[in-house]
């Protein structure tokens, strides 16, 4: 019986593991700022945190709207129409740029906001000069994000993952230099760090684009743009899916955000422990959103396909194979919880061994509790990329609104402000929603393929 969903598992894996490499690159880009920012201090730690809350919400609407291009490119891909699958990249490529730049500016016009979220005065003044350029830096990731999505929906997956592990190299090489000063460069703090952000995302674009390019198979659809010749139909079919995607990203990113803001109302060593936290779990995130990628290639392929009975047997595979790793993260979560906070910190700093000894502490509070939500967390992103191959997005969006925002955020805000769990409580929040999320996109996912077996 398990047979028939472990045998996919080998391709699954190998279809998903450069997904996931590039994913995590992404995250990696944070960890390395982190953890050579952490060695400033914890209020550099917590401007950094600060910063980048306001960059991630703009982060998750514009990588949630270029998702809209797989799901399209693996059907063209499934029924052998090239020409589709260039509309497809040539409109997400434009709809991208446009979006980034919207994104970009209303990063500025929310600066204010800072100063209102009654967080740290020392933490605000560090956090304003490096948002501008990380903000900055949304509008060559989300280009970056269409010809990734693009590739992928081809199932050419490794060639978005060499372009982050080499923008990764550049950045964590320029925050050494520009971060601390050394081998004669300006030492610029967390300004280096934003930089160091900036340059490797626009490389990221450049090389992604070149290789491409150079690739015979792939030359069709990466030149020869008309953009003159923009197609409201094919405009329209993506926002259709790229909107309701990216809510459901913004909605999840959001509730995560929050929990950045409510750890800041607890002062800046809450807010540090909840970056550790939120950090960590990112980098499994990235695992169970590149399986959650894999499923939307393939259950796009076999849409394309109308091959229905086979289609729910390839997404319970890869439902299968997220549990099992999820398992294997909480365990180490729940073994690891003192130990990964302390890599972020300067444990022999004896000006701030006080404030680094409670980071460590509470961070490893979170982590178990981050532990038991390593299985709904990947089971809701698989399952939801799932529903993005079937190009099912709508309801998808309430149920993530309404298990985060009625369900999870409640319970954070209530467990933190109003009890003595305090941060803690913020974590049990996230748990609660992530588990209703999980539960009631299966369901959904369950009914549809049901429904389109039984014809």
């Amino acid at each position: 019986m398990l047979q028939k969903f472990t045998k996919e598992f080998r391709y699954n894996i190998k279809l998903s593991v450069p997904v996931i490499l590039g994913m995590l690159g992404h995250t990696f880009v944070q960890l390395a700022d982190n953890i050579m920012v952490g060695q400033l201090g914890t209020a550099e730690l917590a401007a950094v945190s600060l910063g980048n809350s306001f960059v991630f919400i703009a982060m998750s609407l514009g990588i949630g709207f270029s998702t809209a291009i797989t799901p399209l490119v693996a059907e063209a891909d499934g029924a052998g129409n090239k020409k589709d699958a260039k509309r497809a990249l040539k409109h997400g490529l434009v709809l991208c740029t446009i979006l980034g730049l919207t994104l970009f500016g209303l990063i500025l016009l929310a600066k204010p906001v800072m100063n209102m979220m009654n967080q740290p005065a020392e933490v605000v003044a560090l956090a304003l000069p490096y948002l501008d350029l990380v903000a900055f830096s949304l509008v060559p990731l989300i280009i970056f994000q269409a010809f990734k999505q693009f590739s992928e929906g081809l199932s050419q997956t490794k060639y978005p993952m060499y372009a982050t592990i080499v923008a990764n190299i550049i950045n964590i090489i320029l925050n050494y230099l520009l971060i601390f000063g050394t081998f004669g460069f300006p030492e610029m703090g967390i300004v280096g760090a934003a930089i160091g952000t900036l340059v490797s995302r626009f490389f990221m674009v450049f090389y992604i684009w070149f290789i491409l390019k150079t690739k015979e198979k792939f030359k069709y659809y990466v030149t020869g743009f008309d953009f003159a010749n923009i197609e409201k139909t094919v405009i329209k079919k993506i926002i259709e899916l790229g909107f309701p995607s990216s809510l459901q990203m913004f909605f999840e990113v959001g509730i995560f955000t929050s929990a950045v803001w409510l750890s800041g109302v607890l002062g800046k060593n809450a807010q540090a422990a909840n970056q550790i936290a939120l950090n960590l779990s990112s980098m499994t995130f990235m695992f169970g959103m590149g399986l959650g990628i894999a499923a939307m290639i393939r259950v796009g392929n076999q849409k394309g396909l109308t091959n229905f009975t086979e289609l729910r047997r390839i997404a319970q595979s890869i439902f299968l194979l997220t549990f099992l790793l999820e398992i294997f993260f909480a365990i180490l979560f729940l073994l690891g919880r003192f130990w990964f906070p302390s890599l972020y910190l300067d444990i022999n700093d004896v000006a701030n061994i006080t404030d680094n000894t409670e980071v460590i502490v509470i961070a490893a509070e979170l982590l178990l509790v981050a532990a038991f939500f390593q299985i709904s967390d990947g089971i809701q992103v698989v399952v939801l990329g799932a529903l993005r191959g079937l190009q099912d997005v709508k309801i998808p969006t309430v149920i993530t609104f309404i298990s985060y925002w009625l369900i999870g955020f409640p319970v954070s805000f209530y467990l933190c402000l109003y009890t003595d769990l305090k941060s803690t409580g913020i974590w049990i929040g996230l748990l609660t929603g992530l588990t209703a999320s999980a539960i009631m996109l299966y369901l959904r996912f369950n009914y549809l393929t049901k429904k389109l077996i039984a014809g």
